[in-house]
């Protein structure tokens, strides 16, 4: 597999590509939200509305994905596994869809003052867990369109690397996620190196996967 991808006009500039630039945009703004040297010099502000707008972006990504699922219909789905008479790639963009919505309310909530720990609890804590295990499952059903239910590496796959990277990215999304629960006694969070790490490496990984839906490179 090359990795050499291409973003010039000579590219062929459709639904995918402009999926690819929004979820590329999406995880960079998470990743530099999420990195301590720029929360340190800009305001606490400027950090929520980084996430914020990185959300907006993951979902304009997640409906162009969506769309592009449906359209397909059964002509992009592989052969298998079904529910309810859809293949896993359109459950995979439903179900992230559904996760960026999530992750639009509780980064939207955390731009919020003031809020006691059960309340960022309830409105940042709680749509930010369910937005993170929509992430995992919709990478469970990117892994079964490709790999099936069985587990099997091949580096030369394109899809493959894809459905690797959207994978861990959820996984850490998700411990993330978990560490970012605020505690009642101290108003501090679990693990804020946690929160941190997971979400700049899950921001990595999806912006990998997505720079791999780009046109090659000639």
């Amino acid at each position: 597999m090359r990795w050499h991808r291409r973003l010039d006009s000579r590219a062929e500039i459709g639904l995918d590509w402009w999926t690819a630039i929004s979820f590329m945009v999406g995880a960079t703004l998470f990743a530099l939200g999420s990195f301590p040297l720029y929360a340190q010099r800009v305001a606490s502000s400027a950090v929520g509305t980084t996430f914020f707008v990185g959300s907006i972006f993951f979902t304009a990504a997640g409906l162009m994905q969506l769309v592009g699922t449906v359209r397909g219909g059964d002509a992009v789905e592989p052969p298998g596994m079904r529910l309810a008479g859809r293949g896993p790639l359109f459950w995979a963009a439903t179900i992230q869809f559904v996760g960026t919505l999530l992750f639009n309310v509780s980064t939207f909530e955390a731009m919020s003052d003031g809020l006691s720990a059960a309340q960022t609890n309830r409105l940042v804590w709680a749509p930010d867990m369910f937005g993170s295990v929509a992430f995992l499952l919709a990478g469970w059903f990117g892994w079964t369109a490709v790999c099936g239910t069985s587990w099997r590496v091949d580096r030369d796959d394109t899809d493959w690397w894809m459905a690797a990277l959207n994978g861990v990215g959820a996984i850490v999304f998700m411990i993330s996620g978990i560490a970012s629960l605020t505690l009642p006694e101290t108003g501090a969070v679990l693990s804020l190196t946690l929160v941190n790490l997971g979400t700049f490496v899950g921001a990595v990984c999806f912006f990998a996967a997505a720079f791999l839906m780009l046109p090659e490179a000639e």
